[in-house]
């Protein structure tokens, strides 16, 4: 997600309300769905109190980090438009890159598990205990806090009236650099995870002797299956900005402003679609409530002449 070039893409500030409002909107609902997904994996006990389910939540607070940080940027761009500092601008940047790159490598990490379910459980047990991914959380963070300093350490990122902190186009190096480091490494390791888990369950499941573990690795492959649609649905969220980028067409800056924080908002849902166990107990919890309700209603009823 990278900055426009120096004129503005945008003619009229009430332009930036619409679109700067509608990416709030979608925000909030994201930072919403983030905390019910917590809340339930926190209350569940046991049922949700897996390996899993912790690095889920990890992405689910790095999507509320990224939704309050873009709100933030909206906030200055639009009611404080006299703070003019390139510092406070290079580290809005920061925070900027640092958000988007905590949402792309949070699903790295959930990739690492899988591979480590998948390949590692017999001859390295350690790798699936709690402590293990608490360590590959910190890793995350740490990681993400670091790839993005070029912003505050460059002067590239600087304060230009009508737009967003971001690496302008004209420094080509860093542009590149946000590219390789925030998407196609992150990206590219997946798939490549991906593939060799692919190739090891078809493997597999060619060996009757290995008919047990076939089952589970099949649950593997389903789980990353489901890491690959969330991780599509929100960098499909960045394909306006793109096409904004390549062929300087207005109407898609405005685009891609909305449709970031609107991806984030459908891969929430869809990661509670697509999570057997937490979609289980999100529709028991539903339709609990609504036996229970209805079960009072005929109660009362009854008792009523």
């Amino acid at each position: 997600m990278n900055s426009t070039k120096e004129n503005s893409a945008v003619s009229d500030m009430k332009e930036y309300y619409i679109g700067c409002s509608l990416s709030a909107s979608f925000g909030l609902l994201s930072v919403m769905i983030s905390m019910m997904i917590m809340i339930i994996v926190r209350c569940s006990k046991r049922r949700l109190h897996t390996v899993r389910h912790l690095l889920m939540c990890n992405t689910c607070i790095a999507s509320v980090i990224y939704c309050i940080v873009q709100t933030i940027n909206y906030i200055f761009l639009i009611f404080i438009p006299w703070e003019t500092s390139n510092v406070l601008c290079q580290w809005r940047g920061y925070f900027s890159y640092m958000s988007v790159s905590a949402v792309t490598y949070s699903y790295l990490m959930q990739a690492v598990s899988r591979l480590f379910f998948s390949k590692f459980s017999t001859k390295y047990p350690w790798l699936l205990t709690f402590k293990t991914h608490y360590y590959l959380i910190l890793i995350h963070w740490i990681i993400v806090f670091i790839i993005p300093l070029p912003s505050v350490i460059t002067k590239d990122i600087y304060f230009r009236p009508g737009l967003l902190c971001w690496v302008p186009l004209q420094a080509t190096i860093h542009v590149g650099y946000t590219v390789f480091a925030y998407y196609f490494v992150p990206i590219f390791s997946i798939i490549v995870i991906y593939i060799y888990i692919y190739k090891r369950i078809k493997k597999a499941s060619k060996r009757a002797e290995m008919v047990l573990n076939t089952t589970n690795d099949k649950r593997d492959l389903e789980v990353f299956r489901n890491i690959v649609i969330v991780l599509a649905i929100y960098i499909t969220g960045g394909i306006p900005t793109l096409i904004f980028i390549i062929f300087e067409i207005s109407l898609f800056y405005l685009v891609g402003i909305v449709t970031f924080t609107l991806a984030v908002s459908i891969e929430k849902i869809c990661t509670i679609a697509l999570d057997r166990e937490l979609r289980q107990v999100v529709s028991n919890k539903i339709f609990k409530n609504n036996v229970v309700t209805s079960f009072d209603n005929a109660t009362t009823r009854t008792k009523n002449p």
